[in-house]
């Protein structure tokens, strides 16, 4: 464990994508297997381990300190981990088996942990180990490791660490299981490269850039609309389907009915949306999406009020036919063919844009507030279909975001480096009969200063407190800009904004003279 807790400590302390990079490479060239694989596993969100609940780790915390302290420390500190870490007394008797814990050892005692021998075991594990060491456990525990790297540098790392492609290295993913024995073999050099023709593998999405003050020839690029779903790659190999989120993370299960409709062999790129009227057919908004996220299981009840379709983008594979290095005008043409063999319930096409030239586009952009649409995607037509982001070949043109000016109601300090400072904050507008009602929550869009500004504004203008949030005396405006804004069952206020973020300060205008329900809801796609 002790390399292991040197990493993430040394993780949450970087900042350069470059020096994370080179931190990850470092420890997988140094560490032995099975070790590194499991890191690995942990890095990128592969690890299945039963989460030990908040709860269970607070009652094992106040067992042994002051439950005031405990509760004024996590405030302060703005994560359970790193307090119980800190505050956790050192045995009074030394362990009997004082041998340092590896992280595979940690790793198979989670795996196989009851919901009664939780508190137990991690005491016992807890006591063998240093502070820091003691946070990685947690973490691991809980399943909260957030160390402010995503699944795909910690591939990019693995590569450069021994000198593959990382596009490989993603195809290979998702044939593989921790500790990636096979995977370590092969990056040494001591075994072949790892086959997975026959398993739905992930293959690594291309990215656009966004567009900025460019116009482009129509000759030269088509457009489509950018739909405003999750995006996704469906697979078919070996008898099995997948789908698959951007990030690579495999979502089949929250989808069951649209990967037991996608039976024919290749691999598709696409939108996941829900049907925002079951007779009308029309694609919903993100917010009727929403109900879908995140769900292990789907109920009939769920499946029948939010049924889910994909509207397809491109192809990469028809049957074993790898299409990628193809342009993207004979992409559409193979994707249409592709198409017409598919439940059109549960499939269909993005079609693209009609427009005479980039004036026109513009035009037809300007005016698009459907409420599944979020701008235009302008592809190259002789494009290959290459991962990532490369210039000149793909373009994502979002429409411009609404705003609106809200009174600051709540805040409540942020987690990790954000921990010391009030940085997500709730605010409201104006209901007809005067009382302000949260619309949104926004944790971005301001500056470092800005952020010391409203922390001292949170700080000095607190009228009452509800364990880790604030109340504000709600004086100040936040002008909010948001995507777009839909109905919600789920807010008081019946609204709910789509990425919200804080677009500037205005100390200039009285909080009476803040936007209302009635003209947010006239927003409403």
């Amino acid at each position: 464990m002790r390399a292991f807790a040197d990493l993430l400590d040394r993780l949450i302390y970087t900042r350069s994508r470059n020096a994370k990079l080179r931190l990850i490479g470092a420890y997988l060239r140094a560490t032995p297997d099975p070790d590194r694989g499991w890191a690995m596993a942990a890095l990128t969100g592969g690890l299945d381990l039963p989460g030990v609940k908040p709860a269970v780790l607070r009652a094992m915390i106040e067992a042994r300190v002051d439950p005031v302290l405990y509760g004024m420390s996590r405030d302060f500190v703005g994560d359970s981990a790193e307090t119980i870490a800190l505050l956790w007394p050192e045995p009074s008797v030394p362990p009997a088996d004082a041998a340092p814990l590896t992280l595979a050892q940690v790793v198979a005692r989670l795996a196989t942990l009851s919901r009664s021998d939780a508190p137990g075991v991690l005491a016992a594990m807890l006591d063998r180990l240093a502070a820091d060491e003691r946070y990685a456990l947690l973490k691991l525990a809980t399943g909260a490791l957030r160390v402010g790297i995503s699944a795909r540098l910690a591939k990019t790392a693995l590569a450069q660490a021994f000198g593959l492609e990382v596009e490989a290295v993603e195809e290979l993913w998702h044939g593989l299981v921790p500790p990636y024995g096979r995977l370590f073999d092969w990056a040494e050099g001591r075994g072949e490269q790892p086959r997975v023709e026959d398993v739905p593998v992930f293959r690594p999405f291309m990215l656009a850039h966004p567009l900025d003050a460019v116009q482009l020839s129509l000759t030269d690029y088509a457009a489509e609309w950018k739909w405003d779903g999750i995006r996704v790659q469906l697979v078919h190999a070996g008898g099995e389907s997948r789908l698959y989120s951007r990030a690579g993370d495999d979502i089949t299960r929250s989808f069951p009915e649209v990967a037991a409709a996608f039976g024919t062999p290749g691999v598709l790129d696409g939108e996941l949306l829900v049907r925002g009227d079951v007779q009308g057919g029309e694609a919903g908004s993100f917010n009727a999406l929403q109900q879908r996220l995140g769900r292990k299981t789907v109920s009939a009840k769920t499946l029948a009020e939010f049924p889910a379709f994909v509207r397809l983008y491109d192809i990469l594979f028809d049957g074993r036919e790898d299409l990628r290095e193809c342009p993207w005008q004979a992409r559409r043409t193979r994707l249409e063919g592709f198409v017409a063999r598919l439940d059109p319930v549960r499939f269909d096409l993005s079609a693209v844009i009609d427009a005479a030239d980039f004036a026109a586009l513009e035009e037809i952009r300007a005016g698009a507030r459907d409420a599944a649409i979020e701008g235009v995607m302008l592809k190259r037509r002789d494009s290959p279909y290459v991962a990532g982001r490369r210039v000149g070949l793909w373009y994502k043109w979002k429409r411009d975001p609404l705003t609106a000016d809200c009174v600051l109601m709540y805040a409540q300090r942020g987690s990790g480096k954000r921990s010391s400072f009030y940085s997500d904050f709730t605010f409201g507008a104006w209901s007809d009969a005067g009382e302000l009602l949260p619309v949104g929550k926004a944790y971005f869009g301001f500056t470092d200063e800005e952020l010391k500004w409203l922390d001292r504004h949170v700080r000095t203008h607190t009228t009452n407190r509800f364990g880790p949030v604030r109340e504000t005396d709600k004086s100040l405006v936040l002008e909010v800009a948001f995507d777009s804004i839909h109905e919600s069952k789920r807010h008081k206020s019946g609204l709910a904004m789509r990425f919200p973020r804080i677009a500037r300060i205005r100390t200039d205008k009285p909080a009476a003279e803040a936007d209302t329900i009635a003209g947010l809801r006239r927003l409403v796609t």
